[in-house]
């Protein structure tokens, strides 16, 4: 083919057919064409033009036209293999969308999907443990993951009704993560290192690092996709299926079916390691050359692992917030601490934090006003917008908890109505559900402010959507 020709069809693919708009071999022959009749030279024919292109070195191709991530991910070359011997030597954990569309308890109406959080051991595939939620990813689905994976899982099992056997508890030795915002939370890293687990987080464009958690995360989708509601894993897939017509299971129904679902893909034979995951298990743990770990505080370990920032203790305790804490333990410290202390607390249950003192010991401490409510940290942040929204204090610990009960009795009389609404509802009940009304006594009350319930103005509160 002469020269000239040769450099029509060299430049087009170079400035063309290399580009992010991924034009087809096609349009590249309609472009050669064109400059080649600008230049008054003889097409060349269609063949001639497709051949140049499989000459190309693929990688480089699809660097130009996707990007250098897409082309390492699809051709760089992964030496070796990431071989784990013993039981909860690397656990690695991750998020993911249900492709399930799930509906509220009361009314039975379709809300959203939710979030899962896995976690896998790699040296037998067991499932380390999960949290499902309708949050998205947060510390503290994290720290309940976590919490989950470390936890012996009998009771909970005995709780849903399964008789099954998930012998997976104790501490990791390393944590495998990517590096999402939520795994490299305060919260995370300073309970790792306070119970002695080592975070790992995977290169950053090295996809293939969690190829353990993003299979377990395919695999229980896969299996996800046949439940009714069910948004399968792209457009192409689910047709003219209606999911949210099909909607059909609560979030505790999605629970215990990721429960089931795992504890049978626990006895299957494993692809890759072939024997079951539950064999493999036993074979790991046997390996190890000490026992496996476990927190000697449960509920230490978990507050640990909880949000927390640093206060100092005032003469009338310790405002997180804009609300008031007080618990008589804080007497000792009230005024005379020289440091700030650290503050853990639940965004599921503001009603008690949790200080821990220069001992180390951890003290729950609950509102100072005994007659405020539970209140999540979403119910809160709801209210301080209210507030700022009309020009109101956002310090003003009464006028919080009036805007908190308007925007309760608005919910639930528009959770019939409105997605939006049924969802906050929710969320807010099952953050909620374990919460138990604290008894107030007569010396507890000595605590709270003097007088009766005060009266807060009244006034409007408007809709959210």
């Amino acid at each position: 083919m002469p020269a000239a020709i040769e450099a029509v069809i060299a430049a087009a693919i170079e400035d063309f057919f290399k580009s992010r708009q991924k034009p087809s071999i096609n349009a590249l022959y309609k472009e050669v064409r064109r400059r080649c009749g600008q230049q008054g030279l003889r097409a060349p024919c269609w063949n001639s033009v497709r051949d140049r292109v499989a000459a190309i070195d693929p990688a480089e191709l699809v660097a130009a036209r996707e990007g250098a991530q897409a082309a390492r991910s699809r051709y760089h070359p992964v030496a070796g293999t990431y071989r784990i011997e013993r039981a909860f030597e690397v656990v690695q954990i991750d998020h993911t969308l249900v492709d399930v569309i799930v509906v509220d308890r009361s009314h039975r109406k379709p809300l959203q999907r939710p979030w899962v959080t896995l976690a896998i051991d790699i040296a037998s595939r067991m499932v380390a443990g999960f949290y499902l939620t309708l949050e998205p990813p947060s510390a503290l689905s994290v720290s309940l993951a976590v919490q989950h994976l470390v936890q012996p899982k009998l009771d909970w099992l005995d709780g849903l009704g399964i008789d099954a056997n998930w012998p997976t508890s104790g501490l990791p030795e390393t944590i495998h993560v990517d590096n999402a915002k939520e795994f490299r939370s305060k919260a995370m890293r300073r309970g790792a290192e306070e119970h002695g687990i080592s975070l790992q987080y995977r290169p950053i464009g090295s996809p293939h690092y969690g190829g353990h958690i993003e299979r377990l995360i395919g695999t229980m989708m896969g299996a996800a996709h046949l439940l009714p509601g069910s948004t399968f894993s792209n457009i192409k897939d689910r047709g003219d299926y209606d999911s949210v017509a099909n909607s059909s299971m609560t979030l505790d129904e999605l629970e215990r079916w990721f429960a089931l679902e795992i504890t049978r893909y626990h006895a299957e034979r494993h692809r890759s390691l072939g024997i079951p995951p539950i064999a493999a298990w036993q074979e790991a743990v046997q390996r190890r050359d000490a026992a496996l770990r476990h927190p000697y505080d449960p509920e230490g370990f978990r507050i640990d692992f909880l949000p927390a920032v640093e206060r100092m203790v005032r003469r009338d305790g310790i405002h997180l917030f804009g609300l008031r804490y007080w618990d008589d333990v804080l007497s000792i410290w009230a005024g005379r601490q020289g440091r700030q202390l650290r503050v853990s607390y639940d965004p599921r249950d503001l009603s008690t934090v949790f200080v821990r003192g220069p001992d180390g010991q951890r003290y729950p401490v609950r509102f100072a006003d005994l007659r405020h409510p539970p209140i999540t940290l979403a119910e809160h942040r709801r209210a301080q917008t209210v507030l700022r929204q009309r020009g109101r204090s956002l310090e003003d610990e009464e006028l919080i908890f009036a805007v908190i009960e308007e925007q309760r009795a608005l919910v639930d009389a528009a959770s019939g109505k409105t997605r939006e609404a049924r969802r906050f509802a929710e969320r807010r009940d099952r953050a909620l559900a374990n919460v138990e009304p604290a008894a107030i006594e007569e010396n507890d009350l000595e605590h709270a402010e003097s007088g009766d319930i005060l009266n807060v103005p009244s006034f409007e509160v408007e809709e959210w959507s």
